[in-house]
This record gives structure tokens, sequence and C-alpha cells, in this order.
């Protein structure tokens, strides 16, 4: 039987690509009674009653999945942040890039709308941030839709890749993939000026094809919970503190209270910014307090 990959998940239906066919296929029966459910991502063995109607048989192994966005077997997620309109926030950002890292997932980070920066002394702060950034090793791209900048910089990354882009509403992850594959055409819309955020303007999950690669463009995490991390995983999902975590004195060290932490000196020597070990300390607590689940 032949083998695609759903590309998109809509009304009880898989898109599944073949090569450069799409497969209109339902789920078998035996899925929902072993709960399973075939996410956008999967690859997937089905057969067809013709060129365009199939049926899933089996999902095959998942090297990773997403629950909120539903989608699995991700290389890398596009995590867009503004500069302004909304503000760039180091704290929503790190908190991405730790379900990210959890995940096994490779980030990027994106920047968007840097055209829109008028004070000297903010863009100089977001190129400071993208510095640091860069400095425990994420790649960082600074981009922005009107003037096209950074685009073609951005473009090589996704080939051969299945990317999420992934941020808060309003930071233009749409107008973004816009510029990438203007065809597509993707509704945006503006920042309320009341809300100060975004209204959702993607209500499905779907892969794009995008360069050799393809792109899904989500509606965004509905939740950014640490549901699934503990306390002595948390550091792992923080690369600048993974590499200085061998030079600790005690082997568990969760970086807080323990004597001879190299991570804590790090951060008084200025090596890993404070501002990235406020939030470690903050999202520590968060799972302490988590309510334990049975």
């Amino acid at each position: 039987m032949p083998k695609g990959k759903i590309i998109k998940a809509l009304s009880g239906f898989y898109y599944c690509l073949d090569g450069e066919r799409t497969i209109q296929c339902r789920g078998r029966g035996v899925f929902r009674k072993n709960k399973v459910t075939p996410l956008v991502g999967d690859e997937v063995i089905y057969d067809y009653e013709n060129e365009r109607e199939g049926t899933i048989q089996e999902v095959l192994d998942r090297k990773n999945e997403l629950v909120r966005p539903p989608i699995a077997n991700v290389d890398q997620a596009i995590l867009v942040f503004s500069a302004v309109e909304p503000d760039f926030s180091t704290v929503l950002l790190d908190r991405f890039l730790v379900l990210i890292e959890s995940n096994e997932i490779e980030p990027i980070i994106c920047i968007s709308k840097t055209d829109l920066i008028e004070d000297e002394k903010q863009k100089n702060e977001i190129f400071a941030y993208a510095d640091d950034y860069r400095r425990m090793g994420y790649e960082v791209r600074l981009t922005s839709t009107l003037e096209a900048d950074g685009i073609a910089e951005l473009l090589p990354l996704l080939n051969d890749r299945i990317s999420v882009f992934a941020g808060q509403s309003g930071v233009g992850k749409s107008s973004l993939l816009n510029v990438l594959r203007p065809e597509l055409a993707l509704k945006t819309s503006d920042i309320s000026a009341h809300l100060g955020r975004g209204k959702h303007t993607t209500r499905h999950v779907e892969l794009i094809p995008v360069g050799s690669g393809l792109v899904a463009d989500t509606p965004g995490f509905s939740s950014l919970e640490f549901m699934n991390i503990e306390v002595e995983d948390l550091s792992y999902c923080f690369p600048e503190m993974r590499e200085k975590s061998d030079q600790c004195k005690f082997r568990a060290c969760t970086h807080v209270s323990e004597p001879k932490c190299a991570v804590k000196t790090a951060v008084e020597n200025g090596e890993i910014p404070k501002y990235r070990y406020d939030h470690y300390l903050s999202f520590i607590e968060e799972i302490k307090d988590r309510k334990p689940r049975y």
C-alpha cells in the first residue's frame, strides 16, 4: 500500500500528500478504538478507492508531537516575535523556547516588524537581545515584511524540513508566510488598539509547501504551561545552562541554592544574561506550584 504525509486535517478528513498528488482520506475506526488520532505531519500507510479518496490504514512512528497545536514530526519551530506592536518580550520568548526545547525541536528566533522601530534606544535593545540569544547558540533572524529585510536569509532554512511558525497573536506570522509565498494570500489582521493583541487569523493546522520544505501556519499555542516538564529537567531546556551544568559541584544541581554552581557563577560574571536566569527561577516556582495530576 502507498505511503503519504498528512498535510491537512479538516472536518474529519485527512489530506495525504503522496508525491505530487493529494488524497482525501478518512481514518479507520480502529484508530478511534485504540485512541490513536492521526495528526498533521504524520507519515501514514493508506489505501485508495480512486485517485482522489482513500482510507488511512496505519500511522507510522512519530519522532515528536505537539498537542496544542496538534502536529507531528516537526523538525524546527520558527518563533516569530515582533520588535514592536506588540513589544518584544523575553519572558514570553523564553517560555516558548522551553516548550520547544522540551520537545527536542530545533528553534529559530525571528524578530519581525523591525521597520516599525522608531526609537534608537529601543532599536539598540532589540539588537542587543538578538546578540544575547545568538551567543546562547540560537539561530536569530531580524525581518521586515514591508521592506523584505531578512526574508532571503530565512527561506533556505526551511528547505527539506517541516517547520512550525509560532508566536503570540499579531506578531506577523501570516504576513511573513505571505512574503515567503505570495500566492498564499493568508489572512492577516492588525493589532487591536483596545486589547493590545491581534486576532487569530489562522483556524486550522495545515502544512504549506515553501521552497522544498513544508511549513505549518498554526493557530498558535493554546497552552503555554509546563505540564510535562519537571524541575530537574528545566535547565536542559536552557542551552547556556546545559553547557555549564557539567562544571557544577553537584551532579543534580538545580542552579538555585547549591554551592559552587557553575551556572550561578556564569550569571554573576555576565556570561549568562540575568533576565534568562530570572525567568528560569520563575519557571521553577511555576512548576513547583503546579497542581498534581492523577
